[in-house]
């Protein structure tokens, strides 16, 4: 299987005027099964997180940011199937 679906959400974590510097990203197959990486950037520092899916779930705790990301992806990806 590949990915057949990649949705962005970027988001401003702490309310700074950083504008939306932050972001997840789900990588998603026909399976659900992929990756959610995501960035939060801090003024004076960045921490990036991998996490894995399986079946469109995770074993880590998503973020709302995250769950937004994945639910968009699965969304893109019932369309692409309803369009095979």
């Amino acid at each position: 299987s590949s990915v057949r679906s990649v949705e962005t959400i970027r988001f401003n974590p702490f309310n700074e005027n950083s504008g939306n510097q932050s972001f997840a990203t789900a990588f998603v197959d026909e399976n659900g099964d992929g990756l959610i990486l995501s960035s939060i950037y801090a003024r004076g520092r960045m921490s990036i997180f991998a996490k894995p899916l399986s079946k469109s779930s995770s074993s880590y705790e998503l973020s709302t940011e995250e769950k937004q990301a994945l639910k968009q992806a699965q969304k893109k990806l019932d369309r692409i199937k309803g369009n095979d």
